[in-house]
C-alpha cells in the first residue's frame, strides 16, 4: 500500500531550490498529523529523493532525530518570516550546530560563477545544503516569500506570491476561515 502525504502535492509551491525547505517543513501535518519522517520506512525514499540521504541508505534513529529538529527549526524561520516571533534560541542553536559539523565547499564554473555546496555524504553535511539554498535565498529577497500558516494548528509552509508579500494563510478557505471565525468569537465573547 503505497501512503498519500500531504506534502506531495503543494498549492502554493516555492520555485527551485526553495521548494526543499518548503517539502521538508510540509513532512508532518501539524496537530496531530502523520509525519513522514517518524519511521525510517517512510523517510528513507523521501530523503533520498530529496538528497538529503544516499540512496538505498536507511536512516539512523539519530539522523531521523536531526532532519526533525531541522524542520522545526526552519519551521520558526518560517513563522518569522509571517510575522510571528524570532525563532527560538534553541531552533538558532540546531541549525548553528549544523554549520559546526559540516563544511562547504567552493567551486568555480566554466562561467566563473561561484558555486558553494555541501562537503559530505552525511544526513548531517547534506542538511546543510537547505542552509546554503536560504543563504542564496536571503540574498535574492524569495527567503522573505516563503511562510508558515498563522493558524498555530497548521504552520503549513507556503510560498507568498502575493504582490504585496502580505500573505499569512496556506489556504484562506480552510485556515483563513478558521482564524478568522476564532477571532470573531472571542471579540463577541469579549464584548458581552
Amino acid at each position: 500500500m503505497t501512503t498519500t502525504w500531504a506534502g506531495d502535492t503543494e498549492t502554493k509551491p516555492a520555485p527551485s531550490p526553495l521548494a526543499r525547505i518548503q517539502a521538508l517543513v510540509n513532512t508532518i501535518e501539524l496537530p496531530a498529523g502523520p509525519d513522514r519522517l517518524a519511521h525510517a520506512d517512510d523517510a528513507a525514499p523521501w530523503l533520498a529523493a530529496n538528497g538529503l540521504l544516499a540512496a538505498g541508505a536507511s536512516p539512523t534513529e539519530a539522523d531521523l532525530d536531526l532532519v526533525r529538529k531541522v524542520r522545526e527549526a526552519l519551521r520558526a524561520l518560517l513563522i518569522h518570516n509571517t510575522g510571528g516571533p524570532p525563532p527560538h534560541a534553541e531552533h538558532v542553536a540546531v541549525l548553528q550546530a549544523l554549520t559546526d559539523m559540516s563544511t562547504a565547499k567552493v567551486d568555480v564554473a566554466p562561467d566563473g560563477q561561484v558555486q558553494l555546496s555541501a562537503a559530505g555524504a552525511n544526513v548531517g553535511e547534506r542538511l546543510l545544503e537547505l542552509l546554503l539554498v536560504m543563504r542564496d535565498a536571503q540574498r535574492d529577497g524569495t527567503w522573505a516569500r516563503l511562510k508558515a500558516c498563522v493558524n498555530d494548528e497548521c504552520t503549513w509552509a507556503f510560498y507568498d506570491r502575493s504582490r504585496n508579500h502580505g500573505g499569512t494563510w496556506c489556504d484562506m478557505s480552510e485556515c483563513g476561515n478558521k482564524l478568522k471565525n476564532r477571532e470573531f468569537r472571542a471579540r463577541r465573547r469579549a464584548g458581552s
